[in-house]
């Protein structure tokens, strides 16, 4: 109970929007990876291309805010990673055309 109570009190826990945002914002992944079953030509270029910007100042955000949220440091790694991927897809679908 010890541990649970350290990490419910803690600077980035459940009480703390540190939490809670990370949380949350792992939908944006979820719905990355579902999408990489869609053929390539519904995948968006300009939206994927937002979110790997966005997804890539937000991993300085994470890593420079104190304390150093680390669960906000890998939702935004697995937020760039899976867009990327499916820029792949997308690459193909120009390139082959």
């Amino acid at each position: 109970t010890e541990i649970l109570r350290t990490f419910w009190n803690s600077p980035v826990g459940p009480k703390t929007t540190h939490f809670w945002g990370p949380a949350f914002n792992w939908s944006i992944t979820i719905a990355a990876i579902a999408d990489t079953k869609k053929p390539p030509e519904l995948i968006s270029t300009n939206m994927t291309s937002v979110l790997c910007v966005y997804s890539a100042m937000f991993m300085r955000f994470a890593w420079m805010v104190r304390p150093t949220n680390y669960h906000l440091l890998v939702c935004h790694i697995s937020n760039e990673t899976v867009p990327l991927y499916q820029k792949r897809f997308v690459n193909d679908l120009v390139l082959n055309l």
